[in-house]
């Protein structure tokens, strides 16, 4: 990474932490995916049940990995037959790993979501949520934030997922009541009720979508 992105990057990192912490939540700063994942398994005690939304960023930082190998009991939704149960005992996890689509440079995390679990347990059910973001994620406003979700982070997911839907073909969010569309649910965190629920740790890289 260019040195004056980075160290713009890492004071940028610095105002959405305030941000956060303003809005009763919690935060770090990594430099790197290895301190992302070092400040992350802080995080999680040996013996949590842990759940997950789909936070390729959590894959890319080793996060996931470090949990299937290690003392924990990890909710592998992949490796479950029954995904309405592994949807369901997210809710009562010790720690539900996410991202965001975006998120606001005063800390305001915005979700869209097809089938809803991640953003139903985002607002209620585990005891803490822990997410992981790239700084590629951080937007000027709200505005600007539910265009990254819906422009960039739900066209590239559609495409991931090989979904029919205009998005998938176009790269561009078209607004569309398609069957296979994936933004059905949008949450917009702005304050957390509970302090420290909620843990963000921004990486000083680009992650996920």
């Amino acid at each position: 990474m260019d040195p004056n992105l980075f160290k713009r990057n890492e004071l940028l990192a610095q105002k959405v932490i305030k941000g956060l912490e303003s809005r009763n939540m919690s935060a770090d700063y990594a430099p790197s995916r290895e301190e992302a994942l070092r400040k992350a398994l802080e995080q999680i005690p040996e013996g949590s049940t842990i759940a997950m939304g789909g936070a390729m960023s959590a894959h890319e930082i080793g996060l996931v990995d470090a949990l299937r190998n290690g003392p924990y009991h990890f909710i592998d939704r992949d490796a479950m037959a029954d995904k309405r149960a592994a949807m369901l005992a997210a809710y009562d996890a010790d720690v539900f790993l996410s991202s965001a689509n975006a998120i606001t440079e005063d800390g305001i995390l915005v979700n869209i979501d097809g089938n809803s679990n991640r953003v139903s347990a985002i607002a209620q059910g585990p005891r803490k949520v822990l997410f992981i973001i790239g700084m590629n994620k951080v937007c000027d406003d709200v505005d600007g934030a539910m265009k990254r979700a819906r422009s960039v982070a739900a066209p590239t997911n559609a495409q991931r997922f090989g979904l029919s839907t205009p998005c998938a073909k176009t790269g561009s969010c078209m607004d569309c009541k398609s069957p296979d569309t994936i933004c059905c649910q949008f949450l917009i965190t702005r304050f957390s009720r509970h302090p420290g629920r909620i843990h963000v740790i921004l990486v000083n890289d680009s992650l996920g979508f």
